[in-house]
């Protein structure tokens, strides 16, 4: 999946081992979940704010899934449970319409949301875990 990596600071690692970056993403965007199991924060969520938790569990539950089988992503498609989605544009085709990424509407992201609100441990450095899949 092509996308500019920009300037991104390694800030810490959740206790799955997962690499958090805080990065410039796009507008509207909080959080990526990477295929390498990486996540990006928006450089704008504040550091150890409920809203970066959130993000942080959302996005490790996209990266679980991914690693676990069951969500994949290309440029024009996402995978969830062996079921292929058209991608274009920002948008998803999901039973037959055309969808945000990032709409609470996908499966996949009801997982993710649902994660938002799990527990959260620490990590290394005393700040929250989080997480988020959202777009290219």
């Amino acid at each position: 999946m092509g996308f500019k990596l920009g300037k991104q600071t390694r800030q810490y690692n959740t206790p799955d081992h997962n690499p958090i970056f805080r990065k410039k993403l796009d507008d509207g965007i909080l959080g990526e979940a990477n295929k390498d199991g990486s996540i990006y924060i928006n450089k704008d969520i504040q550091p150890g704010s409920t809203q970066e938790k959130q993000v942080i569990n959302h996005e490790k539950q996209h990266a679980k899934d991914m690693k676990a089988g069951i969500l994949d992503y290309g440029d024009d498609w996402v995978r969830y449970h062996n079921k292929t989605y058209p991608r274009k544009d920002g948008k998803i085709k999901y039973n037959g319409k055309w969808k945000q990424e990032g709409s609470d509407s996908f499966p996949w992201e009801k997982r993710a949301i649902k994660a938002e609100k799990s527990k959260t441990k620490s990590i290394t450095d005393g700040r929250a875990q989080s997480a988020a899949f959202q777009k290219k």
